[in-house]
Parts: structure tokens; sequence; C-alpha cells
């Protein structure tokens, strides 16, 4: 038992000790950001509010993204029956017509179709850097002054050695190429491929073309191999359109070729997926040898700055280029601003001009 007068000391200490308890728990309160209880249930549904705003947002834009992609799936599917049927009848005609000559559709597809194409292309082009008409095309020119008009005694040797490669490079390294496609089994299908797996095998053969092209012609860039071989193709500086397969056998075999068959190889492809890929192969590089940007074409301007510095740009697409960072030079000039589709009708050479060059 505790004496009176304990007890009364005790009752004493609480009652002075009690405010400063208080006070104590009340700045803990306020230290936590929570004045009251009030505030702190407030707070909480705040976030609550937060979170299932966020979680409104996020699930209607799920839903909208994924009737998005059906919707466009659906209207592809939609637009392509109809070509996809007619191209599906013209190719049973073809393979008909024909009688199922694997070979004989192999060189029409594989050779014939993609000649005819490079060279329809390459007239157009010709006819203006021969007579610099009609100036719809010449007033798109890369580098000014140049080819205006083109020596006719050295388009007449590009002409000759771009012939030679097809017929007697290019279109011998067809016949093992048939061999493994009928290998595989279904290149010469009845059946064309569906337009979506089109395009999933036209990717792959860019991503192919892309890493074999780059570095094969990173290493005929090497001094020992330069001389001998790559320099042929440098000798123009100022490219035109033909010149793209313009090169020594030898770096038309690692370069220009077998990047653009070993896709098709790997994927075991349609034949007509083949003849439309190497077209575009054709076609694409003569745009960016051309030495022109034309409106609403592929920018050239990347590789007509490598024929103008020698040691930058080596690629297609420019991926491994800013990933080698074989591409700094460019994209500190002018062109590099000028690499892009041409939406408009004005030159980029006038709308993006060249720097003034400083008096000497």
């Amino acid at each position: 038992m505790c004496s009176p007068s304990v007890y009364s000391s005790f009752l004493k200490h609480c009652k002075k000790s009690a405010p400063k308890r208080c006070a104590s728990i009340i700045k803990r309160k306020k230290d936590s950001g929570y004045s009251t209880m009030a505030e702190h249930q407030k707070q909480e549904e705040k976030l609550w509010n937060a979170l299932s705003i966020s979680a409104y947002v996020f699930g209607t834009g799920l839903l909208l993204f994924t009737a998005l992609v059906n919707s466009v799936s659906w209207f592809v599917q939609n637009f392509w029956n109809t070509p996809g049927r007619f191209w599906q009848n013209t190719w049973l005609k073809c393979y008909h017509h024909y009688e199922g000559d694997e070979w004989t559709i192999f060189l029409l597809g594989a050779a014939l179709v993609p000649a005819l194409a490079f060279w329809c292309f390459n007239a157009l082009l010709l006819v203006a850097d021969v007579t610099g008409k009609p100036t719809f095309i010449t007033r798109y020119r890369i580098q000014l002054g140049k080819n205006d008009p083109v020596d006719t005694k050295k388009l007449r040797q590009a002409i000759y050695t771009a012939l030679c490669n097809q017929f007697f490079v290019s279109f011998p390294m067809l016949v093992p190429m048939f061999y493994v496609m009928q290998w595989w089994g279904n290149s010469f299908s009845k059946e064309l491929p569906s337009f979506p797996w089109f395009l999933v095998e036209l990717s792959i053969f860019t991503l192919v073309e892309e890493i074999l092209f780059y570095y094969s012609h990173r290493l005929v860039h090497h001094p020992v191999l330069y001389k001998y071989i790559h320099k042929k193709h440098h000798e123009w500086t100022a490219p035109i359109g033909v010149v793209s397969i313009y090169a020594h056998p030898l770096e038309h075999i690692i370069s220009n070729m077998l990047p653009v068959m070993t896709g098709p190889m790997i994927m075991g492809s349609h034949i007509v997926s083949i003849a439309v890929w190497f077209s575009l192969a054709l076609i694409t590089t003569s745009i960016s040898h051309c030495g022109y940007h034309l409106p609403f074409l592929p920018s050239p301007e990347f590789h007509d700055f490598h024929h103008l510095k020698f040691n930058q740009c080596y690629g297609v697409l420019g991926v491994l280029d800013y990933l080698h960072g074989t591409d700094t030079v460019f994209r500190q000039t002018k062109a590099y601003e000028r690499h892009k589709v041409l939406l408009g009708l004005t030159p980029l050479s006038e709308s993006i001009p060249d720097a003034p060059k400083k008096a000497e």
C-alpha cells in the first residue's frame, strides 16, 4: 500500500505531464502529415479515387486498343479478299500455263520480273540523267551541279558492268537457290501465302538484308579489299540509279546478292513472295543511288552521303550505323535534316539548303 503523501505526489506528476504527452501525440500526428483522423480518411479516399481512375483509364484504353486492332485486322482482311482472289487466280493461270514447270516459273519470278522492274525504273531516271529533262525530276538533284548531264562514257561502262553482273553473276547464283527452294517444298505451291504472312516475311527479309549488307559492306571498305574490290563502286561519288549494281563481281556476290537471297532461303518463301521482294530490293537500291530526292519516295540522302564521304552510312536502314556510331558525321549535316520522305513539291535542297561556304 502506498502512503497518502506518495499517492498525492503521483497525481500531481500525472497532471503536470499529461499536457506534454498530448502535445507530443499531436506533434507526431502533424509530423506524419495528418493533423486529424478526418484528414487521414480524406487522404485515403483521394488515393483510392486515384487508383480507381487509373484502373478505369487503363482498362478503357486496353479495350479500345483491342477493338482497334481487331477492326484493323478485319478491315485488312476484307480489303485483301477481292484482290487476294484476283492474284490467286492469276497465279493459278500462270502455274497451269507453264504446266507446273518449277524451273521456268522460278526463272520468271526470281530473274525476269525483278530485272524488268529494275531496268524499267532506271530507264526513266536515265532519260533525266542524259538529257537533263524533265525538269520535274532534275530539280530534285541532291548533289547540285553533278551529273548535269551525266558523263556518257562513264554511263556506258556502268550499264555494261550492270548487265554483266546480272547475266554472269546474279542468274547463275539462282541455280543453287532454286534447289534450296525445292528442298523446302512449298515455294511452288498452288496456294499463295496470305497477305499478313507476306508482311511478316518482308520484315524478316529486311532485317536479314540490313545485317548482312552492313557487315559485308564494312568488310569491303577494309583497305586491303577496298583497293581491289570496292573502289570500283565508289568511282561514282555522285551516283545514279544504275550504279546500284555497278560493282566488282565478288562484291556483287557478297554485298548485293547474298543479303537479298538469304531471307527467302531461310523462310522457304513462295516464288511470288521472292519475285516481289527481289523487285522491291532492286527498286529501293536504285532509289538510294539515283541522286534525286523525289517526292513521296524513300529518302536517298543516307546512301548518297556514303558515296560523298566514303566512311559514313554503311547500312540500308541506318539502325546498325547508329549502334556502331558510323553515322555521327552524317547527323551533323544538312543532309541528315533532309533525310525524310518529301511530302510536298518543293525540293528539300531549297527548303533546307546547305550552309554557305566560308570565304577563304
